[in-house]
C-alpha cells in the first residue's frame, strides 16, 4: 500500500461507484490529493524547486514517506535529472517548479525529451485561477508555451480533476512513444478540500497508441528480407526505449543480418557482438555509413531518418528498400518513403517478425545467406577502423582520456554525456555492451545535459558507477548541481574534457571558416580552476594534463565512493572528431581525416 501523507488531519467519508459499491474517500487539500496522486503513481523521487505557486505542493511533501524530494540549483536541472533517471531505468522521471520563470526554465528539458522520448512528467504551479491573464506576479501560460513540445499537457484548476489528471498524466508519458507531460495547477485549486479517490479506469478516448503490429505487414516484411542480398537492421532509440535488445539480438543472430546502432541506440546490440558495424551518421564508422549506403534493404527500427544519419536525404541508401517500424506512425514516411511500414511497440513487431522469417524460411526451403555482404563490411571495417593520432606535440589525447574511463570502469556503468566533440568521441571510445547505460541528448543536442542527467541516473541506479563525460562548455552551463549532489549524497564522476573551447563549433570554424576563431575560445585552462570550483561545492576536484598520470586519475576517482568527484582532463585544443560527412552532404562523401576519404570502389562496397 502507498505510504499516506501524515500532516495535516484528514477526514474519511464513503461514497458509492456506478455500481452501488460503498468506497472509502479522504477529503485532502488539492495539494494533499496531488502528493496523494504521486503516490499511487508509484514516484519515489521527485526533482525541484519550490516557489509561491507550487508551495503549497511542498508542505504536504513533507510528510511523505514514499517520496524523496531533491532540491536542484535550477529548474533546468530538475528537468535533466528526471530525464537521467528515466533513461536509467525506463521509468518515467518526475521535476517540479512553480509557476512562471520556474516553469519556463523546464522548457529545455522538456524539449529534450520530447525529440528523445523520455518519460516526464513535469508539474508546475500557477497562479490562482482569478488571476490567470491578468499578467499577474509570475504568471506564464506554460501550457501555451510547451504545447508543441509536450505529448500532452494539462491546465488543472479544479481540485476534484487533480488525481485523475495525474493518472492520466503518468499512463500518456510512459505508454506509445514515451515523451513529456506538463501538468499545470493552479495555486486556488492546491488550496481547496477535495475527496481523494485514485481512478480504477482512464477516460482517454482520443489516445490508442497502437503497439500490436498489422501481421500482413510484418508478413511482407519477412519477404523482403528473405529475398534481400544486402540488408542492414538500422536501429534507433525506439528499441532501447522498447526494451526489446534482446529480441533484437534473436533477429540479428537469426539470419546473421548486419546491424547499426544509431547514436540513441548505443548498447542495444554489444559494441563487441560480431554483426554490430558500428554508428551511422555525420561522425559514425565508415562500416556502418557504408553499410546503409550500399544496402538494398534498410529495416528500420525505431529511427526515423534524421538529418545527422542521413546526410544528404536524395542521395541516402539510393538501391535500398525500406522497411520502417515505429510506434509512432507519424514517423513513417516523414523523411522517407517506407515500402513497408509497421506501426508498433518495436519488442513486439520484433518477436512478430522472428516468427514470421521463421516460417518463410520453412516454406523456402532455404535460410538467406548474407555472408558475402558480411565479408565486404568486415573488409572496411577493418580497412577504416574508429581511430585517432596522438598530438604530435605531447599534449593530452581527449579520444584516449575517454577510452582509458571506459575501459577502467567498465560496460556495466552508466555513462552519461554533453554535447560536441566529448559527446562523439564517447559514442565511439566507450564499452556499450548493454542497453540503459548510455544517457545523452541526441534529437536537441542540449549543453549541460550531463551532470543533471548522471545525478538523476545514479539516485535511480545508486549501485552503478555513474560517469559523466562532459565538456569544458557544457560543464559550465549545469555545474551547479554538483552542490545537490554533494549536499545529497549523490557520488557521481565528471570527466571535463577541457579543450578551452567550444569545441565542436571550433572543428566547423577550423573546417569551413578559414580558422576564423570567433567567440569559441573559454580560456578554461586559466578560468575557472575546475578542481577548486569542485572543492568549493563540496566535491573532490582533480587535475590531468599528462598521459602518464590517466590512469592513476581515473583510479584515484573511482576510489572515491561517498562523494562527487570532478577530473579536469587538460587536452589537446585541436583535436578533431573523425570520421565526418558535412552538414548537407552525401554521406558518400565521409572523410576519415581531413580531406582523406575512403575508397568506394567495387571490391570494397
Amino acid at each position: 500500500m502507498a505510504a499516506r501523507s501524515r500532516g495535516r488531519s484528514i477526514a474519511a467519508k464513503t461514497h458509492r461507484d456506478n455500481q452501488g459499491k460503498a468506497l472509502m474517500s479522504e477529503q485532502l487539500t488539492g495539494a494533499q490529493a496531488l502528493i496523494r496522486a504521486l503516490e499511487h503513481a508509484g514516484v519515489d523521487t521527485v526533482f525541484g524547486i519550490p516557489g509561491g505557486a507550487i508551495l503549497p505542493a511542498y508542505d504536504p511533501m513533507l510528510d511523505s514517506t514514499q517520496i524523496r524530494h531533491i532540491l536542484v540549483r535550477h529548474e533546468q536541472g530538475a528537468g535533466h535529472a528526471a530525464q537521467g533517471y528515466a533513461s536509467a531505468t525506463g521509468k518515467t522521471g518526475v521535476c517540479m517548479a512553480t509557476s512562471g520563470p520556474g516553469a519556463t526554465n523546464l522548457v529545455t528539458p522538456i524539449a529534450d525529451a520530447y525529440m528523445d522520448s523520455v518519460p516526464l512528467v513535469a508539474i508546475t504551479g500557477q497562479v490562482a485561477s482569478a488571476s490567470i491573464g491578468t499578467d499577474a506576479f509570475q504568471e506564464a501560460d506554460i501550457r501555451g508555451i510547451t504545447m508543441p513540445i509536450t505529448k500532452h499537457n494539462f491546465l488543472v484548476n479544479d481540485p476534484n480533476e487533480i488525481a485523475s489528471t495525474i493518472a492520466e498524466a503518468f499512463h500518456i508519458a510512459s505508454t506509445g512513444r514515451p515523451g513529456p507531460v506538463l501538468v499545470d495547477v493552479t495555486k486556488d485549486a492546491m488550496q481547496a478540500t477535495v475527496d481523494f479517490h485514485w481512478p480504477t479506469e482512464l477516460s482517454l478516448p482520443g489516445y490508442r497508441p497502437v503497439t500490436r503490429p498489422h501481421p500482413k505487414q510484418v508478413r511482407e516484411a519477412a519477404r523482403l528480407i528473405a529475398a534481400a542480398e544486402k540488408p542492414v537492421l538500422y536501429v534507433g532509440g525506439g528499441v532501447i526505449r522498447a526494451k526489446a535488445s534482446e529480441e533484437l539480438k534473436q533477429l540479428a543472430e537469426l539470419l546473421g543480418i548486419p546491424v547499426v546502432t544509431t547514436l540513441m541506440a548505443r548498447g542495444a546490440l554489444p559494441d563487441s557482438h560480431e554483426l554490430h558495424f558500428g554508428m551511422p551518421g555525420m561522425h559514425g564508422s565508415v562500416s556502418a555509413v557504408g553499410a546503409l549506403q550500399r544496402s538494398d534493404l534498410l529495416i528500420c527500427l525505431g529511427a526515423r531518418f534524421d538529418d545527422r544519419v542521413t546526410g544528404k536525404l536524395s542521395s541516402f541508401a539510393p538501391e535500398a528498400k525500406v522497411i520502417h517500424a515505429d510506434i509512432d506512425p507519424a514517423e513513417i514516411g516523414k523523411n522517407r518513403a517506407a515500402d513497408v511500414p509497421i506501426v508498433g511497440d518495436c519488442k513486439e513487431v520484433i518477436a512478430d517478425l522472428i516468427t514470421a522469417l521463421q516460417t518463410e524460411i520453412a516454406s523456402n526451403g532455404r535460410t538467406p545467406d548474407y555472408s558475402a555482404w558480411r565479408g565486404l563490411l568486415d573488409s572496411v571495417k577493418a580497412k577504416y577502423p574508429v581511430g585517432y593520432d596522438e598530438p604530435e606535440d605531447g599534449s593530452l589525447s581527449p579520444q584516449y582520456v575517454i577510452q582509458r574511463i571506459g575501459q577502467i570502469a567498465g560496460p556495466d556503468a552508466i555513462y552519461t554525456s554533453g554535447v560536441g566533440q566529448h559527446q562523439m568521441w564517447a559514442a565511439h571510445y566507450l564499452p556499450f555492451e548493454k542497453p540503459l547505460h548510455w544517457l545523452n541528448s541526441g534529437g536537441l543536442g542540449t549543453m549541460g545535459y550531463s551532470v543533471p542527467a548522471a545525478m538523476g541516473a545514479k539516485v535511480a541506479r545508486p549501485d552503478k558507477t555513474v560517469w559523466a563525460i562532459d565538456g569544458d562548455g557544457c560543464f559550465q552551463m549545469t555545474n551547479q548541481e554538483l552542490v545537490t549532489c554533494a549536499l545529497e549524497g549523490i557520488p557521481i564522476k565528471v570527466a571535463v574534457i577541457n579543450n578551452q573551447s567550444l569545441g565542436m563549433v571550433r572543428q566547423w570554424q577550423t573546417m569551413f571558416y578559414d580558422k576564423r576563431y570567433s567567440n569559441t575560445d573559454l580560456h578554461s585552462a586559466r578560468i575557472p580552476d575546475f578542481a577548486k570550483l569542485a572543492e568549493a561545492m563540496g566535491c573532490v576536484g582533480l587535475r590531468c594534463s599528462d598521459r602518464e598520470s590517466v590512469d592513476a586519475t581515473i583510479d584515484k576517482a573511482m576510489s572515491v565512493t561517498d562523494q562527487p568527484v570532478v577530473v579536469d582532463f587538460v587536452v589537446h585544443r585541436d583535436a578533431m572528431v573523425w570520421p565526418m560527412v558535412a552538414a548537407g552532404a552525401s554521406n558518400d562523401d565521409i572523410q576519415i581525416a581531413r580531406d582523406m576519404a575512403p575508397k568506394w570502389d567495387g571490391e570494397e562496397l
